[in-house]
């Protein structure tokens, strides 16, 4: 592969491509279905003979599947580019590993965003409301066009965690490892108020309409206010007094309520750019699918482990006051108490939830040793009984 011009990598995959897959009907946990689904995905490194190298890496919210790698003309890689590639946590030397745009999304999969083949128009509000589960059929769908019997490892963090928790319990055959990572099983009130005030921002822009605005003016006021408040979250006390302090603008103008602090430019600047790669409808919608998951249809966690053969590192940092770590460690309870061979690390960051971006260090060494173990005792036993 070539390299994006004037970029110098070390481990760079190169210029990767999105592709699509189109699954001609796709029923949905609330019974309505969807037809003509397109699901975007990318691959790297080469599926082996066996078809048993391959991991399934899973985005959050405002995630894509352009995982790694380099766009042409991007000047930036992927957004989990630092543990993708040859010699990373997700060695592509070894592994196959596939990356997916969410059902629901709008960076190529069918969304709100989406013509309804119906109607020919934008589905909108139209758009039924899908589940964490869903996201997770159509990446089934997508496994099974590879012909992938059995995923080396599926992994995730935030909502991808979420997204692993589900195949753990919904498709456990399927699983020989899973690694969430600063997740939960079920959102808490808190999560879900801030969600909340994200979607009513949202909708109190008058150029929401509805969510009937793409022929139109977009919300894009309402959807940069909802990311600044997700972005607060995803950060922690330590990491924002590091990065900003109280430190105020140069030049600032000296009107009302100008960016006179750094944080204050900072947040804008990260609204004003979310607003130029992301749909307002989109947001509304995964937002809800998060606050609605229980994967475990009110059973106890435990019990929904119960047919969970895959081996578990869940991972948690200390910092994060998002997905507390307290979430992490009731995940590795249940799982322990199901009999699933289950290991748990809490870094010590000081990121907060962004943390599982960022400690690119801590992370490959745990996930290198993991998968390492996974693959040699697959390879060792040929796959029985594992």
């Amino acid at each position: 592969m070539t390299t994006a011009p004037g970029v110098v990598v070390t481990g760079a995959l190169g210029i990767v491509h999105t592709k699509l897959l189109t699954i001609s009907s796709l029923r949905l946990e609330n019974g309505e279905t969807l037809h003509n689904v397109a699901i975007a995905y990318e691959t790297y490194g080469q599926l082996d003979a066996r078809k048993a190298n391959a991991i399934l890496v899973l985005h959050a919210l405002t995630g894509d599947a352009h995982a790694a790698g380099y766009h042409e003309g991007d000047k930036n890689p992927g957004w989990w580019d630092t543990m993708i590639g040859p010699g990373k946590a997700f060695d592509t030397d070894k592994y196959f590993v596939i990356s997916s745009n969410v059902l629901g999304g709008c960076k190529g999969s069918t969304g709100p965003s989406s013509c309804d083949p119906g109607t020919g128009k934008r589905y909108a509000l139209d758009f039924p409301q899908i589940s964490i589960g869903d996201m997770v059929e159509a990446q089934r769908r997508l496994i099974d066009h590879f012909g992938i019997e059995r995923l080396l490892s599926v992994v995730g963090g935030s909502m991808g965690g979420m997204q692993v928790l589900s195949w753990m319990v919904k498709y456990p055959d399927k699983v020989r490892s899973a690694i969430p990572i600063a997740t939960t099983a079920k959102h808490s009130p808190q999560q879900i108020a801030f969600n909340e005030a994200g979607r009513q921002a949202i909708m109190a822009d008058p150029d929401w309409s509805s969510g009937n605005y793409y022929e139109g003016t977009h919300p894009d006021k309402g959807l940069s206010v909802a990311r600044m408040i997700g972005h607060i979250t995803y950060m922690s006390d330590v990491s924002m007094a590091a990065k900003f302090g109280r430190q105020k603008k140069e030049n600032s103008a000296r009107s009302r309520f100008t960016a006179d602090f750094e944080v204050e430019g900072y947040l804008r600047h990260r609204g004003d750019s979310f607003v130029r790669r992301f749909d307002a409808n989109t947001y509304l919608y995964i937002t809800k699918a998060m606050d609605l998951f229980d994967g475990f249809d009110g059973k106890p966690i435990q019990e929904a482990f119960a047919n969970v053969t895959a081996k578990v590192l869940v991972i948690a940092f200390k910092s994060d006051w998002l997905y507390p770590a307290y979430q992490s460690q009731e995940i590795v309870r249940a799982c322990k108490s199901a009999g699933v061979g289950t290991s748990y690390c809490e870094v010590n960051s000081t990121y907060g939830h962004d943390a599982f971006l960022l400690e690119i260090d801590e992370q490959t060494h745990l996930i290198e040793h993991f998968l390492k173990k996974v693959f040699f005792e697959y390879e060792v036993t040929g796959g029985y009984g594992k």
